[in-house]
């Protein structure tokens, strides 16, 4: 038996996020002595993303696509790909379930990924082509069929256990410390053996338009030890740079609640929470946000959170380990200055 981890890269390099499924994934292996963890690359010339991935401490073995069919990360081409490398067909995989024992091998126990927007899409897809539930955002390992997730919006914690004979999963990256990588690996002769596989025919059911990137010198929010974030309180965009001179004395990255995003105060790729991503900071400092359940799903995994509003009762408060009651529009210069000064 192995487990298979779908790498998230951008065909350069390999992204923090999969390296903390990688760390859950050696969490269920410690439950089976005999499993192995595989490496699933699935991109366009991305040999750079393989040669980062050889210093990724317990791998096994690699596995590369690389082809322009997978240039973009379309999840109707990527789903059948990981189809394949299961050697059991559908029909087969329910006899399995209702005999409740297996005559022969399957090549993986768990299919897993990060629940990033990419992750979200293909995951699904993959569950149902193999007839299998799917375990969405784990935040804990508690055997190799026994997990925990977060259900409304954080408020609880569900204990979930699966019957299926593959688990297909997705991982909250930020509940999860990332495996190292070990630069010395490929010095040592200790190379990851590389397993070439054929691409899949194009499923021709969407293509390709166009992506609009976002460029920020600042930290990805996902993976920043500091974060900053406004809310509706700051009441218009242009105040948003008081956040940003702010985040330059702190390296931090810089985000939003919702209810900024919807009023347009920012783009929504800053957007925190249930419906935007999750953050996990050393540090979290919420400005003139009023701490709406669907925005602390998202920073609960925040070591430390701070919060700035001028209304004493906002909930963010019942939540926040430093408050404070003050206008923000004072403060945030304020304490820019002091740490200019420092």
């Amino acid at each position: 038996m192995a487990i298979l981890i779908i790498a998230e890269h951008d065909n350069n390099t390999l992204q923090v996020a999969t390296l903390s499924v990688l760390a859950a994934a050696a969490e269920i292996a410690n439950y089976d002595s005999d499993s192995e963890l595989h490496l699933l690359i699935i991109g366009c010339d991305c040999q750079a993303v393989v040669d980062m991935a050889q210093g990724v401490v317990g791998l096994s073995k690699i596995l590369i696509a690389d082809d322009l069919l997978y240039q973009y990360s379309l999840a109707e081409n990527i789903a059948p790909l990981v189809v394949s490398l299961v050697e059991d067909t559908n029909q087969e995989l329910k006899q399995i379930q209702d005999a409740k024992q297996a005559p022969f091998q399957i090549h993986y126990s768990h299919i897993m990924t990060s629940a990033s927007t990419t992750g979200k899409d293909y995951q699904p897809r993959i569950a149902a082509l193999l007839d299998v539930a799917q375990i969405s955002d784990i935040i804990s390992v508690e055997s190799a069929d026994t997990f925990k997730r977060p259900i409304y919006a954080g408020n609880a914690i569900a204990t979930v256990r699966s019957s299926d004979v593959i688990q297909v999963i997705t991982v909250r990256s930020s509940a999860f410390e990332p495996v190292p990588l070990n630069s010395s690996s490929l010095d040592n002769g200790n190379e990851v053996a590389v397993v070439e596989l054929a691409a899949q025919a194009d499923g021709g059911k969407t293509a390709f338009i166009s992506a609009e990137l976002t460029q920020s010198l600042r930290p990805d929010l996902t993976t920043a030890k500091v974060v900053i974030a406004g809310g509706r309180g700051l009441q218009n965009a242009d105040n948003f740079v008081l956040l940003d001179s702010l985040a330059d004395q702190l390296n931090a990255a810089v985000g939003a609640s919702r209810a900024a995003v919807d009023a347009g105060f920012v783009a929504n790729d800053l957007q925190i929470g249930q419906t935007g991503k999750i953050v996990a900071p050393d540090l979290y400092i919420a400005v003139g946000i009023s701490g709406a359940i669907q925005h602390i799903a998202g920073i609960t995994g925040s070591k430390v959170i701070v919060a700035i509003n001028s209304d004493a009762d906002a909930p963010i408060f019942d939540v926040a380990d430093y408050g404070l009651v003050a206008d923000l529009l004072d403060v945030l210069p304020e304490l820019t200055q002091v740490l200019k000064s420092r």
